[in-house]
């Protein structure tokens, strides 16, 4: 058997790595980046633990989420008297020119997100981290007055 090319053992150092939501190509085995972290918990402050959690899925984030997809984010709304989840766990359903709309896990039903109230990136929650990811109380619910 001969050597692998330069181009052959790059494509295979490519197939190899993972692409943006924790899948490997080669394995197609998905990675939790939540479970065996040991997330703040003892603080009971969800803006350490947001922030933490923002640290360990910093590696997959973007500026526009796709359908069918779980994502995290800091969301502060623009409408006055709302209730609102400032951190957010949603699986996306719908996406229009305004926003997104998405199923919010800590509220269990669907609520719309703005993109101009989004204070940053969306990071992308890989499915095998959702039950990790629902047992964190870092869901902060507020008034925006």
């Amino acid at each position: 058997m001969g050597r692998k090319t330069l181009q052959q053992r790059r494509e295979r150092d490519a197939a190899r790595e993972q692409d943006d939501f924790g899948f490997s190509e080669e394995t197609d085995v998905e990675i939790n980046r939540i479970v065996g972290n040991d997330i703040n918990l003892r603080t009971n402050d969800p803006e350490d633990m947001m922030l933490e959690i923002m640290e360990l899925l910093n590696d997959t984030v973007t500026p526009i989420p796709d359908v069918g997809k779980f994502y995290t984010f800091v969301y502060t709304p623009k409408t006055p008297n709302i209730e609102y989840d400032q951190h957010p766990l949603v699986a996306v359903t719908d996406i229009f020119s305004w926003g997104f709309r998405g199923l919010n896990f800590h509220w269990q039903k669907a609520r719309n997100y703005t993109w101009n109230e989004l204070a940053g990136q969306l990071y992308v929650v890989n499915w095998i981290e959702l039950d990790d990811l629902m047992a964190i109380p870092y869901a902060k619910f507020r008034l925006n007055k």
